[in-house]
C-alpha cells in the first residue's frame, strides 16, 4: 500500500464531511468537552500561527472523542472591523463581498488540514442574525445602566479614522497599524467595565490553576488597583485673582502620603479643565497654548518617555505647612488616572525627581535610611526609611507612617482614604461603516433612544460607496433616516459602529446554539449550562488584556442580566508561543512567511501538523526549520509503510506475555509506555513532541522483532495514540487493518512494566567492574556465578576473601593479592 498524502487526505475530508463525523450530540447525559481556540479575523489566507493554533485544539479535540466524551470543537470567524474596510478602498471593492469571499477560501484551508470542527455551528460576526441578538444586549446593558454616552478626549487613529479604547493604544500607536494615535474630543459610548473592577480582580485567584501566570499578572497590572489618599489643594489669594474665583482648589491622588511634607511643586494634565479654562480665558500666552496643544496630541506612552513640562503662574498652599507650592502642567500627568492631578515628591520619586532636575525645582528630603543620612544630589531615595522633616511623624517608618498620616487627614477633614484604577470604561464606538450598527437612535423631542427589539436586527446597507473619507452611514440617503422609536416623529440613527471586541467577547456563548435553536436565541439556558465553561481554550498571549478581559467582562454582565449561571468562561487556558522564521515572527514585510497550502501540496496536511507539533512544546516559540518538516513527513512515510506488518483484526490481540521473547515484551513494553505518556500529555502537560517521541521509540523497539501479534497489537495502540496528530494517516491504517475499532480510548496492560530480569553492578574492593543481568528470582549462588563469570579477569592470581550480595542493586567481591 504506497503512500500518497493528497490521495489519502482528500479521502477522509470527504468521508468526515459526509458521515458529520464531528459534531457535537444533543445528549447531555453525556460527559462533555469543549475545546475552543480563538476565532481568526478571515484574512484570506492562513498562516503557520493558524496551523499552529489549530493543530492544538483538534489534537484535544481528536483526543477527547476517543475518550467517549461529547466534544464541542467549533469555528467561526470574527469578521467586521478595519482591515476588511481598508482593503476595499485599496481594491475598489465592497468590505462584505471581501469578507465572505475570504471566509469561503479560508474554510477551505481548515479542511484541508483535517481539523475536526463542527460545520454546522459555523458562524460569521458579522452575520446579520448574530448582529441581532448583539444588539438585543446592548439594550439591556443600556437598560441596566452600564451602557452610556459621553463627551471626552480619546485615542484617534488618523490612519483607520476612528476612536480606539485605551487596551487598543500599543506604544502609543494604534494596535492594527502602529500608526501615533492623538488625543480628540468627541462623543463616545462606553460600557461600564469600572463597575466590576473589583470582581475582575477577585476572580483572577479563580483562574490560577488553569490560566498562565504571566496573563494574570497581565491583567491585575492592567486593572491597576491601588490605595491611597485623596485631598484638596487650594489656591492662594493672587491664583484666585488669575482665575476669576472660577475655581477655588484641585483634588489629588498619591499612594504615597507618607512622602506629604516632601511636596515641592505640584503638576495637572494638559487636559484638566483648569488648564482648559485658563486657555478659554486667554490666561496664557500663545506659545505655552502651543506647547500645551502640542502634549495633548502626543500618546500617553511618548508623554511618558521624556519629561515635560509648563509653569501655569499659579500657587496652592500645602495642606499641613501652608507653604506656597507652584502648580505645573506635566505631561507625564494623565486624565484617565486618579482625578489627573499630582502632587509631586522629587526627593522620592524617580519620575518627579527628573522632572525637578530638568526644571530646577526644589527637591525636600523626608525619608532616610534608619540611623543615616540621606543624598539626593544625584538620584531620589525610593527605599522604605526614616521620616524626618514631617512633623508629629518624625522617627516614624516610613511604610507604617502611611495608615497615620491618612487617619490624621480625615481627623481634620481635609482628606480620606480612597481607591483608584487604572482600569477605565470600555469606549467601544467606532466611526467606521464595516461594524455592528449601535442600535440607538438620535430624536429632537426624545434624545437618545434605544431601538425595540422586534425591530432588530439593524443592518447595515449594502449600498455604499467606501472611499476612506469617513463614514459612508453618515452620507448613506436613506439609511440613517428613521422614525422614533418612542414618539413616532423623524429621527436618524446612530452611525458609530461597535468595536469588533464586542463581538469575540461572547462569541463563545453562541458557539453553545444547537442548529435548532441557532434563529430563535442567541443559546438557550439548558446549552450553556451543559456546555460552558470552556474547558480547553487556546490562543495567542497578544489577547491576554484586550480579548480576555473583555469576555471575562461581558460574562459577568451576562450573569446579571440572567443569561448564565457562572463568573469565568474559561477554565483552562493555553496560550501558544508565536511561529519564527530566522529568529523572527513571521511577516510578510520581513519576508520569511511559510504558505500552508504550500506545505500541504508538497508534504500533506498530516505532515503540516506533525511538524507544529513535534518541533517545540506549544507554549514556547517555535522556530521553522525546512529539513525538520522533511523529517516529520520522512516518519509519517516510515509509519505508514511498516502498518504492513499488522494482521489485520478486529480487536486487539490477545497475547500471552510470559511467552514472548526479550525484543518483543521490549517492544510491548514501549508502546505501552508512548500509551501512558499519551494519557499524560493530554490531560496534564501539553506536551505534544514527548508523546510524538514515545511514539517514535515504540516504532524502533517494535523494529527489533518479527511477531505479527505484537505488531498488530502495536499499531492498533500507536495509530489510536497519533489520530490526533496526524489523523488522515491513521485513519486509513484504521480502516484497512482494524475496521476503524481501534480509534478510542486504550487500557493500559499493567503486565507489560513487569520486568523478567535485572541488572546488577559488579564490583571488586568497592571498584565498579560490569554490570550483569539476572532472572528476578535468581539464588545467591545463580547471581555468584554470573558476576565471578563477568570480572573474571579482575580474579586471576586473587584470593577471594568474601562475596556481598546486594539485593536487586550491586555485587562486590573482595580480593587480595
Amino acid at each position: 500500500m504506497e503512500y500518497s498524502s493528497s490521495v489519502i487526505e482528500k479521502k477522509w475530508q470527504e468521508y468526515w464531511k459526509q458521515n458529520e463525523s464531528f459534531e457535537p450530540s444533543e445528549d447531555f447525559s453525556k460527559e462533555k468537552k469543549y475545546i475552543l481556540s480563538m476565532f481568526p479575523f478571515p484574512s484570506g489566507r492562513l498562516h503557520m500561527g493558524h496551523v499552529r493554533n489549530y493543530s492544538i485544539s483538534d489534537a484535544f479535540a481528536r483526543f477527547h472523542r476517543q475518550q467517549g466524551k461529547n466534544v464541542l470543537h467549533p469555528i467561526g470567524f470574527d469578521s467586521f472591523g478595519m482591515p476588511a474596510e481598508n482593503a476595499a478602498i485599496k481594491n475598489g471593492s465592497h468590505p462584505k463581498g471581501w469578507t465572505y469571499d475570504n471566509i469561503d477560501y479560508m474554510k477551505n484551508e481548515f479542511y484541508s488540514l483535517g481539523f475536526s470542527f463542527s460545520r454546522k455551528r459555523e458562524m460569521a460576526t458579522s452575520d446579520e442574525l448574530y448582529t441581532k441578538f448583539e444588539q438585543a444586549f446592548m439594550i439591556d446593558m443600556y437598560n441596566k445602566g452600564l451602557l452610556y454616552r459621553e463627551k471626552g478626549m480619546l485615542n484617534w487613529c488618523p490612519h483607520d479614522e476612528t476612536v480606539l479604547a485605551n487596551e487598543q493604544v500599543v506604544d502609543g500607536c494604534c494596535w492594527r497599524c502602529d500608526t501615533p494615535i492623538v488625543k480628540k474630543d468627541m462623543n463616545q459610548y462606553y460600557f461600564k467595565i469600572t463597575d466590576y473592577s473589583d470582581e475582575l480582580l477577585d476572580d483572577l485567584k479563580k483562574l490560577e490553576e488553569g490560566w498562565p501566570k504571566q496573563v494574570l499578572t497581565m491583567q491585575e497590572n492592567w486593572i491597576g488597583k491601588s490605595n491611597g489618599l485623596v485631598f484638596d489643594l487650594f489656591f492662594d489669594d493672587d491664583s484666585l485673582s488669575i482665575l476669576n474665583n472660577e475655581f477655588k482648589s484641585f483634588d489629588v491622588f498619591t499612594t504615597r502620603p507618607d512622602t506629604i511634607y516632601g511636596v515641592s511643586y505640584t503638576a495637572l494634565a494638559p487636559e484638566h479643565k483648569i488648564v482648559d479654562y485658563m486657555i478659554e480665558n486667554k490666561l496664557l500666552d500663545e506659545a505655552t497654548i502651543e506647547q500645551i496643544k502640542k502634549m495633548k496630541n502626543t500618546s500617553s506612552i511618548d508623554r511618558q518617555k521624556e519629561k515635560a513640562g509648563l509653569p501655569l503662574g499659579l500657587n496652592v498652599l500645602h495642606p499641613l505647612s501652608g507653604k506656597i507650592v507652584p502648580v505645573w502642567i506635566a505631561n507625564f500627568v494623565l486624565m484617565d488616572y486618579g482625578s489627573g492631578a499630582v502632587m509631586a515628591v522629587p526627593a522620592h520619586d524617580d519620575r518627579d525627581y527628573d522632572f525637578a532636575k530638568k526644571y530646577d525645582l526644589p527637591i525636600n528630603a523626608v525619608i532616610k535610611p534608619k540611623d543615616a543620612e540621606v543624598d539626593v544630589s544625584s538620584a531620589a531615595y525610593t527605599e522604605v526609611g526614616e521620616l524626618f522633616n514631617s512633623g508629629e511623624f518624625d522617627g516614624m517608618n516610613s511604610k507604617k507612617s502611611q495608615y497615620n498620616i491618612i487617619k490624621m487627614f480625615e481627623e481634620k477633614n481635609i482628606g480620606k482614604k480612597t481607591t483608584n484604577y487604572k482600569l477605565k470604561d470600555w469606549g467601544v464606538s467606532r466611526q467606521r461603516y464595516w461594524g455592528a450598527p449601535i442600535p440607538f437612535v438620535h430624536c429632537d423631542s426624545c434624545g437618545i433612544v434605544m431601538e425595540k427589539k422586534e425591530n432588530l436586527p439593524i443592518a447595515l446597507p449594502d449600498d455604499v460607496e467606501i472611499n476612506g473619507e469617513g463614514s459612508p452611514l453618515e452620507n448613506h440617503p436613506t439609511w440613517k433616516h428613521c422614525a422614533c422609536p418612542s414618539c413616532g416623529k423623524d429621527a436618524v440613527r446612530e452611525t458609530d459602529t461597535m468595536d469588533t471586541f464586542v463581538q469575540s467577547s461572547w462569541y463563545f456563548l453562541r458557539f453553545c446554539a444547537s442548529p435548532a435553536t441557532l434563529e430563535k436565541a442567541a443559546f438557550t439556558p439548558e446549552e450553556i449550562k451543559y456546555w460552558m465553561g470552556v474547558d480547553h481554550y487556546i490562543g495567542g498571549i497578544e489577547h491576554a488584556i484586550l480579548h480576555l478581559l473583555y469576555a471575562r467582562f461581558f460574562t459577568k454582565v451576562f450573569r446579571d442580566l440572567g443569561y448564565v449561571d457562572f463568573d469565568e468562561p474559561f477554565e483552562k487556558l493555553l496560550t501558544q508561543g508565536m511561529v519564527l522564521k530566522d529568529g523572527a515572527k513571521m511577516s510578510k514585510s520581513k519576508g520569511n512567511t511559510v504558505d500552508p497550502d504550500a506545505i500541504i501540496e508538497k508534504y500533506g496536511a498530516d505532515t503540516a501538523r506533525l511538524f507544529i507539533l513535534f518541533a517545540a512544546p506549544p507554549t514556547q516559540e517555535l522556530e521553522w526549520n525546512d529539513s525538520a518538516v522533511e523529517g516529520a513527513h520522512k516518519f509519517i512515510k516510515r509509519f505508514f509503510d511498516r502498518s504492513s506488518n499488522i494482521v489485520a483484526c478486529k480487536s486487539k490481540p490477545v497475547i500471552n506475555h510470559a511467552s514472548l521473547s526479550k525484543e518483543e515484551k521490549l517492544a510491548r513494553k514501549k508502546v505501552y509506555e508512548a500509551l501512558v505518556r499519551a494519557n499524560d500529555v493530554y490531560n496534564e502537560r501539553y506536551t505534544f513532541n514527548t508523546l510524538i517521541a514515545g511514539v517514535m521509540e515504540a516504532i524502533n523497539a517494535l523494529n527489533t522483532q518479527s511477531n505479527s501479534d505484537v505488531w498488530s497489537e502495536g499499531y492498533w495502540i500507536l495509530s489510536s495514540i497519533m489520530e490526533p496528530v496526524i489523523p488522515h494517516t491513521c485513519w486509513e491504517i484504521s480502516q484497512k487493518y482494524f475496521g476503524l475499532k481501534n480509534l478510542e480510548a486504550q487500557e493500559i496492560v499493567e503486565e507489560v512494566f513487569v520486568e523478567d530480569s535485572i541488572l546488577l553492578g559488579v564490583s571488586i574492593n568497592g571498584k565498579n567492574r560490569g554490570e550483569i543481568e539476572v532472572a528476578k528470582d535468581a539464588s545467591k549462588d545463580e547471581i555468584l556465578a554470573l558476576a565471578k563469570e563477568k570480572v573474571a579477569k579482575w580474579l586471576e592470581d586473587k584470593e577471594l576473601v568474601k562475596e556481598i550480595v546486594v539485593p536487586n542493586k550491586l555485587v562486590n567481591l573482595v580480593v587480595k593479592g
